[in-house]
């Protein structure tokens, strides 16, 4: 007995010990002398779900609020859906299938199915833009009978639709980081269908919408209202933000936080085409992006329209029967309640 007790004892000191210099450790990050990274750290750590309750063992809320201070972001005007002329023709040109952006620099389609992915990098970032040229063969891939019962994975989603391709989608309910992936946790729409609308839209780095009508042009906005989603004939849409672009006009980068994390963003650009941007994060080869970053890396796509989704631990992207990016998450694969599937050519999507 004396034995173990004394066994106890050490095993106590240790975890002690562990926790003691780990408090010191962060503290050092936090508040040491380099302000710019203890801003930054408390940002990071304020947008993931599992750690937002780190900044507040080393600032007092009044602190943190100042850190993470931006200007309001602007009320954008309803999504000019003349800006956007949606082509679906296949494109082949003198260099062979492939897809020309708005710069005139062409983008191989090396086997020729219409999607085009590449490889995207920065200043300590690195991740994969998804050019999807029929925006067509675009849907939400979510299971609406399944909310509140559980979440599925990207691959599960992509595989269930019959798609090639896919990406994360919307926020949802995650207590600590460790939530199932059932429940958004905010208004999603599905095949014309309105859910969770009393849930509204918005996140605490500025709302944004994601809304995808009949006609596969995608809207964007801080927020759109039950009657907005119907008179739009919104089809598919969810919530993160924020907006990126609007009717061709970026962000202001005053209004957007400076944070580094792993991001997932949608844009669309005036021939109808699709972008999915994924960016990896929390990783010492991709410490991740800001939102700004973001920005410059869509418009230099060309995107008219573009919206911040869900990031994180949840940004992944699917294509061709494996994931393509490195998740974050240490946990595996999140489950969530939300995709965005790139249907096989030819499906029939309206």
């Amino acid at each position: 007995m004396l034995f173990v007790g004394r066994a106890v004892i050490v095993l106590l000191e240790t975890v002690l010990l562990l926790v003691g210099g780990l408090y010191c450790v962060c503290y050092v990050a936090f508040k040491g002398p380099w302000e710019v990274m203890g801003d930054q750290l408390v940002i990071m750590a304020r947008e993931s779900s599992a750690l937002k309750w780190l900044p507040s063992l080393y600032y007092t809320a009044e602190e943190i609020a100042e850190i993470e201070k931006v200007e309001e972001a602007e009320d954008y005007a309803p999504t000019d859906t003349s800006l956007i002329t949606i082509s679906t023709e296949h494109t082949v040109t003198e260099n062979g299938p492939g897809w020309t952006d708005v710069r005139g620099v062409f983008h191989p389609d090396e086997d020729d199915d219409g999607i085009i992915i590449e490889p995207v990098k920065g200043a300590g970032y690195s991740g994969y833009m998804m050019i999807v040229e029929d925006p067509s063969r675009i849907i939400m891939g979510s299971i609406p009978s399944s909310y509140g019962k559980r979440g599925y994975v990207l691959s599960e989603y992509v595989e269930y639709f019959d798609g090639v391709a896919g990406t994360n989608a919307g926020g949802f309910y995650d207590p600590g980081g460790m939530g199932d992936g059932s429940i958004p946790d905010s208004v999603v729409v599905v095949d014309g269908q309105i859910y969770y609308s009393e849930y509204g839209c918005g996140t605490e780095g500025g709302g944004g919408i994601a809304a995808i009508d009949s006609n596969h042009i995608l809207h964007v906005a801080r927020y759109m209202s039950r009657q907005e989603l119907i008179d739009n004939d919104i089809r598919y849409a969810v919530c993160y933000g924020p907006v990126l672009i609007s009717n061709g006009v970026s962000a202001d980068p005053n209004s957007l936080i400076k944070s580094l994390n792993p991001r997932t963003a949608i844009g669309q650009c005036a021939d109808g085409a699709m972008l999915f941007l994924v960016i990896d994060g929390r990783q010492v080869v991709s410490m991740g992006a800001k939102y700004q970053d973001l920005v410059e890396i869509m418009e230099r796509y060309g995107a008219v329209n573009a919206v911040n989704l869900d990031g994180g631990s949840s940004s992944m992207l699917w294509f061709q029967d494996h994931y393509v990016n490195n998740s974050s998450s240490v946990i595996g694969v999140r489950d969530m309640p939300t995709s965005f599937v790139v249907l096989k050519e030819g499906a029939n999507n309206g």
